[in-house]
C-alpha cells in the first residue's frame, strides 16, 4: 500500500550567486539548523506525449535523501476562487518503496491509469539535483518547514525534444519552501524576505514542468505550448493532450447561453469519474457508487440538453454511458443486495435453518458480486472505456453547439427542468394507472428513473436559479430515494424466490426464505405508501418549476 500525505510549498527562481537570507528573522522561527546537503537522483515517468504532465501530474522515483522510494503528487482539486500570489502549492503525494527502477509499483499505478488510458509509462526525464536544507524551528523545538536550496541538471530522454543531446540538459537553480509542522502563515513573510534575496515566484509547477519547457523550447522557439508550465491551458482532448492544466471553468451566468450549465455540469461529473476511477481500482468504499451515480449524472444530462448539440455525438455518448453504467451497476446492485439482505438474515430466529439461510446467501450474492468486480477490473483496462473518458473530455473541451445553445440560459434552463417535471407527472400518472403487479412495478421504477432525471436537471441549472432549483433537486431526490427502496424489495424477492425454490434445500431453509421473501413484500408496500405522500407534499414545488 502507497503512503499518503498533503504537500503545502511554494517554489521560487533564484539565481546562481544569490546567498540564502536570515530565515530566523521569520514569524514564530526561533532558529534554523544546519544545512544539510544531500545528492538526489530522480527519473520521471510518464507517455511519449507527457499525458500525466499536461495534468499537473509527476511520477518518479527517487534515490537520495531521507525519503528515497517511488513519489507520485497529484494536483488538488480545482478552484473557482483566486488565490493571492503568495499562496502555496498544495498537492496530494502518495510514496511506495524503491522497488524495481523501471517498474511502477501498482499502489500508485492504479491513480494514474484513468490518465494514462492504454500507454505505457515510460522515463521522461532524469534529474540530479544537490540539496541543500535548512530546517525552520520554533522556540519550543516544533520542526516548522524546511528551505530547499536545488541546484539541478535536468536530462530530458526519449524521443522528445531536438536531435541535439546537449539542448536537451539544462541547469537552473531554485528554491523550495515546504511546511512540516508550521501553519501556511509562513507563507507571505517567508516570500518577502526571499525576494529581497533576489528569488521571485517560479514560473514552473514543478522541476519536470521546468525540463519539458526548456526541451520544448530549444525544439519549437519561443511560443511552443509546454505540459504542465504555468499559466498554459491544455486542450484536454485526446490521451491526456499536449496542453497544460486545465483551468477552472467559467460559471454559467444567467444572461449567457444556456449551453454553458450543461458544459459546467458535464465537467463537474467529469472530474468526478477521473476522481473514484483509481478507488475502483483499489476496491475502496463507495467509489463504485460515487462513479455510477456521475456517470448517471451526465447521461441525465445530455439527454435533457440533447437538443442543443449535435444529435449524433449526444447519441454515442449516451450509449457508452449507459454501457458504463451497467458495468458499474451489476457489483453496486450485488454490494447493497447483499448487504440489505445480510442484515435482514440476521434478524431471523437463531437456529441452524437460519444460519443456512444466511451462509445460502453469502455464497449466492458472494459470487455473483465478486464475478462483477472481476468483469468491472477488466473493463477499467479497456480501449472502449479510455476512448469514452476521451470523448467525454473533447466534447466538454469543443462542444457541438447548435444555434439553440446560445439561448438565454436562466429562461431556456427554466423550460428544460419544466419538460423534465411533466415527464415525471405522466410517469407517475401511469404508474397510478397500472395494474398491480410486474406492470405496477415497472411503472413505479420508471417513476424513479425519471425522478433522477429530474433531480440531474434541477442539479444542473443551480447556478442562474439557486434556491428554486434546489427545491426541486430535493423533492425529487426524495421520490427517487423512497422509490429505490421499492424497487430493491422488488429484485430482494425474486432472488429470494429463485433461492426457496432450489431442488436441494431442506424445507426449514426454504421456509427461512419464504419469510424473508415476505419481509419485502411488506418493505414494498411501505416504500409505496410513503412515496404517495411524498409526491402529494412536492407536487406544489414540481408544478412551480425554476420560473
Amino acid at each position: 500500500m502507497a503512503s499518503e500525505d498533503v504537500e503545502v510549498e511554494k517554489k521560487y527562481d533564484v539565481g546562481g550567486e544569490a546567498e540564502v537570507p536570515d530565515l530566523a528573522v521569520l514569524p514564530g522561527v526561533a532558529r534554523v539548523g544546519e544545512p544539510r546537503v544531500d545528492a538526489l537522483q530522480a527519473v520521471y515517468f510518464d507517455t511519449e506525449r507527457h499525458a500525466l504532465a499536461a495534468r499537473g501530474i509527476t511520477l518518479r522515483r527517487r534515490t537520495g535523501g531521507a525519503d528515497a522510494g517511488w513519489h507520485l503528487k497529484l494536483p488538488p482539486e480545482v478552484s473557482h476562487e483566486e488565490e493571492p500570489a503568495s499562496a502555496p502549492q498544495r498537492r496530494r503525494e502518495l510514496h511506495a518503496p524503491l522497488g524495481q527502477p523501471d517498474v511502477v509499483p501498482d499502489s500508485l499505478l492504479a491513480h494514474v491509469l484513468v490518465y494514462l488510458r492504454g500507454d505505457e509509462p515510460v522515463p521522461a526525464v532524469r534529474l540530479e539535483t544537490r540539496r541543500t536544507t535548512h530546517a525552520l524551528y520554533a522556540d519550543d523545538g516544533v520542526h516548522l518547514a524546511d528551505l530547499a536550496d536545488d541546484r539541478v541538471t535536468a536530462h530530458v530522454l526519449g524521443s522528445t525534444g531536438p536531435a541535439d543531446e546537449g539542448a536537451r540538459t539544462q541547469e537552473w537553480r531554485e528554491w523550495e519552501l515546504e511546511l512540516v509542522h508550521g501553519s501556511p502563515d509562513l507563507f507571505p513573510a517567508a516570500g518577502e524576505v526571499l525576494a529581497s534575496a533576489g528569488a521571485r515566484p517560479a514560473g514552473h509547477a514543478s522541476k519536470l514542468a521546468k525540463a519539458l519547457q526548456g526541451s520544448e523550447d530549444a525544439a519549437a522557439g519561443p511560443g511552443s505550448a509546454v505540459p504542465g508550465s504555468a499559466g498554459t491551458e491544455g486542450s484536454g482532448t485526446g490521451r491526456g493532450g499536449t496542453g497544460g492544466p486545465r483551468p477552472a471553468p467559467e460559471p454559467p451566468r444567467k444572461k449567457g447561453p444556456v449551453s454553458d450549465l450543461l458544459i459546467a455540469y458535464l465537467d463537474a461529473q467529469i472530474s468526478e469519474i477521473l476522481a473514484n476511477d483509481p478507488g475502483v481500482r483499489l476496491e475502496q468504499p463507495e467509489t463504485v457508487h460515487d462513479l455510477r451515480s456521475a456517470t448517471r449524472r451526465a447521461r441525465s444530462a445530455l439527454a435533457a440538453y440533447r437538443r442543443l448539440y449535435s444529435a449524433a455525438t449526444v447519441r454515442r455518448l449516451r450509449d457508452e454511458l449507459k454501457w458504463l453504467g451497467g458495468m458499474l451497476g451489476a457489483p453496486r446492485d450485488a454490494e447493497v443486495m447483499l448487504d440489505r439482505l445480510r442484515g435482514q438474515a440476521a434478524e431471523l430466529p437463531p437456529g441452524p435453518a437460519s444460519k443456512a439461510a444466511a451462509d445460502r446467501l453469502e455464497e449466492e450474492l458472494g459470487s455473483t458480486l465478486d464475478t462483477a468486480y472481476r468483469k468491472l477490473q477488466k473493463m477499467l483496462l479497456s480501449e472502449r472505456y479510455f476512448r469514452l473518458l476521451d470523448d467525454l473530455e473533447a466534447f466538454r473541451d469543443h462542444p457541438p453547439t447548435r444555434p439553440a445553445g446560445q439561448a438565454t440560459a436562466r429562461k431556456a434552463a427554466g423550460k428544460l427542468v419544466g419538460k423534465a417535471a411533466k415527464r415525471l407527472q405522466r410517469a407517475a400518472r401511469t404508474a397510478k394507472r397500472a395494474r398491480r403487479g410486474t406492470q405496477h412495478e415497472t411503472a413505479l421504477h420508471q417513476v424513479r428513473k425519471d425522478a433522477k432525471r429530474l433531480r440531474h436537471v434541477a442539479e444542473s441549472v443551480g447556478p442562474v436559479h439557486g434556491k428554486r432549483a434546489r427545491k426541486i433537486v430535493k423533492a425529487a431526490h426524495r421520490q427517487q430515494k423512497i422509490l429505490g427502496d421499492f424497487q430493491d424489495s422488488v429484485v430482494a424477492r425474486g432472488v429470494l424466490a429463485r433461492l426457496a425454490a432450489a431442488p436441494d434445500l431442506n424445507q426449514e431453509v426454504a421456509s427461512a426464505f419464504v419469510t424473508l421473501e415476505t419481509r419485502q413484500v411488506q418493505l414494498a408496500a411501505e416504500a409505496e405508501a410513503a412515496y404517495w405522500k411524498a409526491r402529494k407534499k412536492s407536487r406544489t414545488v414540481l408544478q412551480r418549476g425554476v420560473i
